[in-house]
């Protein structure tokens, strides 16, 4: 059996598509089973959150392998974003330990370090702390910005591009390597494939160095949309989106933790080499949208 968290996120989604048309048994740990669409009649559900370990004894009942790919972007209702990408991962962790499951895989950001300046960064940091010091067969998928077509982040600027000119955080120079999602997850199953052989890191990213900047432009291109770019400086953008969050709560349009993701770089030493290793070979961000 293999529990499968965020199973209805970009990478997750796209994981259980191919777990589920490969016969393999899967569980998924949600809050909600109807947001697996078709997909929640293929699966065993084990209704939890990961801000409640108490809700996971059932989830990791004769679970063999663990498939963390559950994060949050912003701090929730429940709990902050420390509290679930580091914490939830490493209880997670250990809680699998403990019921005798023998493999961990999990996702994190290249980048990701004590003394980051983003706290998504740092709390994924903390959690892979936990890994290294796991004695459980593990194995980290570190990758750059992930992406899907209709994702929550190019939606967002698809609503910015009503306005006669997009807002760009900074100067849009920090580099990345957009991955798209189905390769992602692409990756994911090579490496369940692999077993115990599978390597216990790999970097994954896409075959294109983008700015936020490129990354604009292109969503842009897709949405049928040409607009201006407007640089805010981020010590005018901060304080905006933080009053915006504290006003608006759970529905603010943005945060300044997600938006501070396309801030930072996030760039594999390899490039591609490791997604080519395990036999795939990503597709470049305008191909994927069409543009």
């Amino acid at each position: 059996m293999l529990l499968l968290t965020g199973a209805t996120g970009l990478i997750g989604s796209a994981a259980l598509r191919r777990l589920t048309a490969g016969g393999e048994p899967v569980r998924c740990l949600v809050r909600d089973p109807r947001r697996l669409g078709a997909e929640r009649v293929r699966v065993q559900l084990a209704i939890g959150d990961l801000s409640d370990p108490a809700s996971w004894r059932h989830a990791l009942r004769g679970v063999r392998t663990v498939v963390h790919l559950a994060a949050t972007e912003r701090d929730q209702p429940r709990a902050t974003i420390e509290e679930i990408d580091g914490l939830a991962a490493a209880r997670l962790l250990r809680a699998a330990e403990r019921e005798g499951a023998e493999r961990f895989v999990w996702i994190s950001p290249l980048g990701a370090a004590p003394h980051h300046g983003s706290r998504i960064h740092r709390a994924k940091a903390l959690a892979a702390r936990a890994v290294a010091a796991s004695g459980m067969h593990t194995t980290t998928l570190a990758s750059s910005l992930v992406y899907a077509p209709g994702d929550r982040r190019l939606l967002r600027l698809e609503r910015l591009a009503l306005l006669p000119a997009v807002p760009l955080l900074g100067s849009g120079g920090a580099r990345t390597q957009p991955i798209w999602a189905d390769d992602v997850a692409a990756c994911l199953m090579r490496v369940l494939e692999a077993g115990d052989a599978a390597a216990a890191r790999y970097e994954l990213a896409g075959p294109e160095v983008l700015t936020h900047r490129d990354i604009t432009r292109i969503a842009l291109r897709a949405a049928e949309r040409r607009r201006r770019l407007l640089p805010v400086p981020l010590t005018v953008a901060r304080p905006l989106l933080r009053a915006h969050e504290a006003l608006a709560g759970p529905t603010a349009f943005a945060t300044w933790d997600e938006a501070q993701l396309v801030t930072v770089p996030m760039l594999a030493s390899g490039g591609t080499a490791d997604a080519e290793e395990l036999g795939v070979q990503p597709r470049r961000m305008a191909d994927v949208l069409g543009v």
